[in-house]
């Protein structure tokens, strides 16, 4: 069996937790005798190895033509050199991990051109949300249903409201105008848009006034996804809920979480306690910017500036804009010691460096479908402390092996911090409550047996070619 994974990019490119997980997945697969092959859109077209596994590399045009480009069926070159790497490697299965301009409506088509079967797994909200965190207003929960106008207001509220700098120190009237502004542009139809799409406007208030129409086309996109993969792969239970929501039935739906990669071995946590006197150490590892939420747990150290705690940041700033929000927070920090920003560390180092700490800090602020550094902090043992919202509250159970949180309470966070800090057996309670948590040798093992169901598939609708 031949499995060819489609994640949005690769080593040595800067990777998320998508990359890390396809990884961990192939290598995983591998040690069943899966051949896997990891092909992601890059910079230009070529083919390598990365410690062991295969990569093809598939080069995406760097600016669209078209915006609509951005938003439909993805970038036809790119489709075209994936199908070269198809023809080349024939595989029986191909993964996508992903839905963007590289791994795209397009690519599928290809792969299903060439026969092979077909599986999505839904990883990151962008999927079905364009605003990216499916957070309604960037406040609360969404259901997750694509309505072409709901959505637009709501990606129209951001757009307007953006994530500068500058607009994190704005105030309450930039909130409230963003708004109206939003429903009032993200009412109009989707022809108006479409007749100022045949002029390729795009950028400022052109890409705003073609949002209807730009989000009724990815809409058409994303359900032409689900329609024609073989099979789709929910890794928690509100991506299920939310593809349900969205026309796919359960029969096409696969619950698989993720998991770490921990080696097995003795896990003794008896012997660690922290003791009455020592501050409370805790840890954020992610990405810097709004959505993770590292922010809200700097302000909350200013509610409490005498409690005995470190905070640990390890860190990355990705493009310009990350490096604009790293600044901000390092501003923000810049008069409390306790606050330490650190560079990102390789994720094989990862589980050592979690063992020096007493919490984990998760407190992002949109839908996660994991995330992983939860289940890493508990391949370490270290409880969690973070937001009760998507992936998180699925993992973590409250006051258990972990603290969950109002996500964007300021007063909630420091008030749970300085309990924490000043109960050393709370934390000792909670670390040693924690669980070992699930290993990505259980996540290979149960995708080998939906590419072996969805193979015999394949086989039973062949025509027979015996005589009669």
């Amino acid at each position: 069996m031949k499995v060819l994974h489609v994640p949005y990019g690769f080593y040595p490119d800067a990777v998320g937790g998508t990359e890390v997980y396809v990884e961990a997945l192939a290598r995983e697969l591998q040690s069943r005798g899966v051949e896997s092959i990891i092909a992601a859109p890059g910079y230009e077209n070529v083919a390598y190895d990365y410690q062991g596994i295969p990569v093809r590399r598939y080069k995406v045009q760097p600016a669209p033509q078209d915006l609509r480009d951005l938003y439909s069926e993805g970038d036809a070159d790119a489709a075209r050199s994936f199908s070269g790497i198809l023809s080349r490697e024939q595989p029986d299965i191909v993964h996508l991990h992903a839905f963007s301009r590289g791994a795209s409506l397009r690519v599928v088509r290809a792969a299903k051109a060439h026969d092979s079967k077909v599986i999505f797994t839904y990883h990151t909200p962008t999927v079905t949300c364009q605003r990216g965190t499916m957070m309604k207003w960037g406040t609360k929960p969404c259901d997750g249903f694509m309505e072409t106008h709901t959505c637009s207001r709501c990606n129209l509220q951001e757009l307007f409201r953006s994530t500068t700098v500058k607009s994190i120190r704005s105030g309450r009237l930039q909130e409230t105008t963003a708004k109206i502004m939003a429903h009032l542009v993200g009412s109009l139809p989707s022809t108006a848009g479409a007749r100022l799409g045949q002029f390729n406007l795009s950028g400022g208030p052109w890409t705003a006034l073609r949002m209807t129409e730009l989000l009724q086309v990815r809409h058409e996109a994303v359900s032409s996804l689900f329609a024609e993969v073989d099979h789709v792969v929910a890794v928690c239970e509100w991506v299920k809920r939310v593809i349900v929501r969205n026309g796919v039935p359960l029969d096409k739906i696969t619950l698989c979480r993720q998991g770490v990669s921990e080696p097995t071995g003795p896990w003794d946590l008896s012997t660690w306690h922290r003791s009455n006197d020592a501050s409370l150490n805790i840890a954020f590892f992610g990405r810097l910017d709004p959505t993770k939420g590292i922010e809200i747990i700097i302000r909350a150290l200013g509610y409490i500036p005498t409690v005995a705690l470190r905070l640990c940041i390890y860190g990355v700033a990705q493009g310009q804009e990350g490096r604009e929000y790293e600044l901000y927070l390092r501003d923000l920090a810049v008069s409390d010691p306790r606050v330490e920003f650190n560079a990102a560390v390789p994720v094989a180092d990862i589980p050592q460096i979690l063992r020096g700490f007493d919490l984990v800090a998760v407190p992002s602020q949109w839908l996660e479908t994991g995330p992983l550094v939860v289940l890493e902090a508990f391949a370490a043992g270290v409880p969690i402390i973070g937001s009760r919202l998507g992936g998180i509250a699925e993992l973590v159970r409250d006051r258990i092996d972990g603290i969950l949180i109002e996500p964007s309470n300021v007063q909630d966070w420091a008030s749970t911090l300085r309990h924490c800090a000043e109960n050393p057996k709370l934390v000792n309670q909670l670390r040693n409550n924690v669980r070992r948590p699930r290993h990505m040798s259980t996540v290979a093992a149960e995708m080998f047996v939906l590419y072996e169901r969805l193979l015999e598939q394949r086989a039973d609708r062949r025509p027979s070619t015996t005589a009669v």
